[in-house]
């Protein structure tokens, strides 16, 4: 039996829509890994490193003799860490030992635009990478603060500005409860405010979850209240009544979430409303994912 080409570093994590992906890792672990309320990366083995240019580039060759990939997702948290000029290399590689790679995708932290011009990231779209998953969490200054994200609402805007503007889609993710029951509104409000502001081309809703328990998460944020079932309905409500996208395909279809909603915003904004104020007055009416079925 040959050995699988790509050597990986455990765990190893991707979005639910790269689940029939190549999950080819460029960096390990996570450059920030100081948001309280993730646990992606805290194992000693994940510490951030980018990977050997070498060894990436040898897995690629070796990945297009043994396989036919269709797409690839560049792990771990943050490939855009690394320079353009390497990144470069790595799409043009894949291109070259992996023809049949129809769509390149990563995660992207917005401090890593920092460094990158809107020139760069249009090289990088040109090369093949068309789509960054970005976890803004929150747009709302202070929920950011509580929970160690590092960036504010105002950085996240600009990155998300930038990759619009260099073509390259956005799918934006907001964590459904993060600011607890003190933040709430504010959270749901400027969360959409910061989606209205960069009209991202899909945003997704993940419910905050704390399968390690609140105590780190608490240690920064003493006052936190998890938001109850109805409470978290009531959120996605304020988020949803104050949203004004054009073309965003809006999914909260994640394990995590209780409410499966599905739809392009502004189009299908009613009906979600709809779907969410029954979950809200009649939740066994709703439809609703069980307890025993919800997880990370």
């Amino acid at each position: 039996m040959h050995q699988f080409p790509i050597h990986y570093i455990e765990p190893v994590f991707r979005p639910p829509s790269e689940a029939h992906s190549l999950i080819l890792p460029v960096t390990n672990g996570c450059s920030w890994n100081k948001c309280t309320f993730c646990e992606m990366y805290t194992a000693p083995q994940k510490k951030f490193r980018a990977r050997d240019e070498a060894d990436v580039l040898e897995e690629i060759r070796r990945c297009g003799e043994r396989m036919a990939v269709r797409r690839v997702f560049l792990a771990d948290g943050d490939a855009m860490v690394l320079p353009t000029k390497r990144l470069l290399r790595i799409l043009e590689a894949i291109h070259q030992h992996m023809p049949t790679v129809e769509r390149i995708t990563s995660y992207c932290l917005p401090r890593n635009l920092k460094r990158k011009s809107v020139e760069d990231l249009k090289l990088l779209r040109e090369a093949g990478l068309a789509m960054f998953y970005v976890g803004a969490e929150s747009g709302d200054d202070e929920v950011l603060r509580r929970v160690n994200k590092g960036e504010t609402q105002e950085s996240t805007k600009e990155a998300l500005i930038k990759a619009g503007e260099a073509g390259i889609k956005r799918s934006v993710m907001i964590l459904n409860g993060l600011g607890g029951r003190s933040l709430s509104e504010q959270h749901a409000l400027n969360s959409a405010r910061l989606m209205n502001a960069t009209q991202p081309e899909f945003l997704s809703t993940l419910v905050v979850s704390f399968p390690q328990g609140m105590e780190r998460y608490k240690a920064q944020f003493p006052d936190f209240e998890p938001l109850g079932q109805v409470e978290l309905f009531q959120e996605i409500e304020r988020l949803l009544v104050e949203l004004d996208l054009e073309r965003t395909v809006f999914r909260s279809d994640h394990a995590s979430n209780y409410l499966v909603l599905k739809g392009t915003l502004n189009a299908d904004k009613e009906s979600m409303l709809a779907k969410v104020r029954t979950a809200i007055e009649a939740p066994a009416q709703a439809g609703l994912r069980p307890e025993w079925a919800r997880g990370l």
